[in-house]
C-alpha cells in the first residue's frame, strides 16, 4: 500500500517545486541529449525500412549466386545498412574518381545510383578476365574497356533487383549511364533525402563495398504498396491471388524430367566384347513382341511398344505400373 503524505509534507513539497529545488534534485538526468533535425523528412517508416532490407537481402542472395558461377570462387554478400540520409551527405562519402552507374525504374520518376567501390570494380574486371583478383592499378579511373566488362555485372544487378522488387510490384530497372564523378550523377537536390542500401561483398578474406542509392522524392507509390502489405505475407505481384500450393505445383509441372526407354539387354563374355567389330549383331534377350520398359530416374513407371510416327522412332504407352 502506498504511503500517505501528511499536510505538512504536501506543503513542503509544493514549496520546493515553486522554488525549483525539487526539480533540480529529482529530475536531473545524465542521459545524453540527441539533436533532432526537423529538416530531414523521414519518408520511410521503420517497418518499411525493414521490408526494404528483406527485399535487398533477397537480391544479395541471387547476385552472390551469379558471382559464384561466373567467377568460380566463394563470394559472400550481405546487407550492412539501410538508411535515410541527405543526398549531400552521400555525395561527400563518394570517392573521386568513382565507379557509378545511374539507373531508372521504368515508367516511374524514381532514379538511383549503383556505386561499386573502385577496388571492387578492378577486382571484378580482373577476375572476369581470368585473373586472381590480386592485381593493382596506378589509378582508380575506370577505362571504357573496363566499363564494357563491368556492364555484364551491372545488367545482372538490374535483373536481380527487378526480381527482388517483384515483392512490391513488377518494376523494371534500366541502366542509364556510367559516371566517374558523383557531381555529374545528379539524381536529386542536395537537401533531399535518399535511401542508401550498403552491401559488403567478400572474396575470401577481402571485403569490398557496394552501395545502391535511391532518390525518395518519388517513392510515394512504392511506400503506399509497402504499407498495404504485411511483411509475412508479401510475395511477387504476379503471384497475387494464388496459394503457395498452386505456385509450387505449377513449377513442378513445368520441370524437365529425363525419360528412358529400355529396348533390351544382353550378356556377353569379355572375350566376345573384345572381338566385336563393325557389322556384328548383338542378340538381345527381349523379343520383338514384348513391351518395353519406360523408366524415370531408373524406376519403371510405364510399359510401351515401339513404333514409327512421321519417320521418327516412338514408343506407345500401353499401361502404367502403378
Amino acid at each position: 500500500m502506498a504511503e500517505l503524505l501528511s499536510q505538512t509534507e504536501i506543503d513542503q513539497l509544493l514549496n520546493n517545486v515553486k522554488s525549483g529545488t525539487e526539480s533540480s534534485q529529482n529530475y536531473t538526468s545524465n542521459k545524453e541529449v540527441i539533436p533532432f533535425d526537423f529538416r530531414l523528412p523521414n519518408r520511410i517508416s521503420k517497418n518499411q525500412l525493414r521490408t526494404m532490407r528483406n527485399i535487398h537481402e533477397n537480391f544479395a542472395e541471387g547476385f552472390s549466386s551469379f558471382l559464384v558461377s561466373k567467377l568460380q570462387s566463394i563470394v559472400n554478400i550481405h546487407v550492412t545498412s539501410v538508411d535515410q540520409i541527405y543526398y549531400s551527405e552521400y555525395v561527400l562519402s563518394v570517392p573521386n574518381p568513382a565507379c557509378l552507374f545511374t539507373f531508372d525504374i521504368v515508367d516511374t520518376d524514381i532514379k538511383g545510383i549503383l556505386e561499386l567501390s573502385p577496388e571492387l570494380a578492378i577486382t571484378l574486371v580482373e577476375r572476369l578476365l581470368g585473373g586472381n583478383g590480386y592485381g593493382s592499378k596506378s589509378t582508380n579511373l575506370i577505362t571504357p574497356i573496363e566499363q564494357k566488362i563491368l556492364g555484364v555485372v551491372v545488367e545482372r544487378i538490374m535483373g536481380d533487383l527487378q526480381k527482388s522488387w517483384q515483392m512490391i510490384d513488377n518494376y523494371e530497372f534500366a541502366v542509364d549511364r556510367f559516371e566517374p564523378d558523383v557531381d555529374f550523377a545528379q539524381i536529386t537536390s542536395p537537401s533531399e533525402s535518399v535511401l542508401l542500401v550498403s552491401f559488403e561483398i567478400s572474396f575470401g578474406e577481402k571485403a569490398y563495398l557496394m552501395n545502391i542509392c535511391f532518390a525518395t522524392y518519388a517513392f510515394d507509390t512504392v511506400l503506399a504498396k509497402l504499407s498495404s502489405q504485411k511483411l509475412s505475407s508479401i510475395r511477387p505481384a504476379k503471384y497475387k491471388g494464388t496459394t503457395s500450393e498452386e505456385i509450387v505445383s505449377s513449377k513442378i509441372l513445368q520441370a524437365d524430367i529425363p525419360l528412358k526407354i529400355e529396348f533390351g539387354h544382353a550378356t556377353v563374355t569379355m572375350n566376345e566384347l573384345m572381338n566385336l567389330k563393325k557389322g556384328d549383331v548383338v542378340k538381345l534377350k527381349t523379343r520383338i513382341s514384348e513391351e518395353l520398359k519406360v523408366k524415370v530416374e531408373d524406376k519403371v513407371l510405364f510399359f510401351g511398344k515401339v513404333g514409327v510416327i512421321n519417320n521418327k522412332k516412338a514408343v506407345k504407352i500401353t499401361h502404367k505400373v502403378f
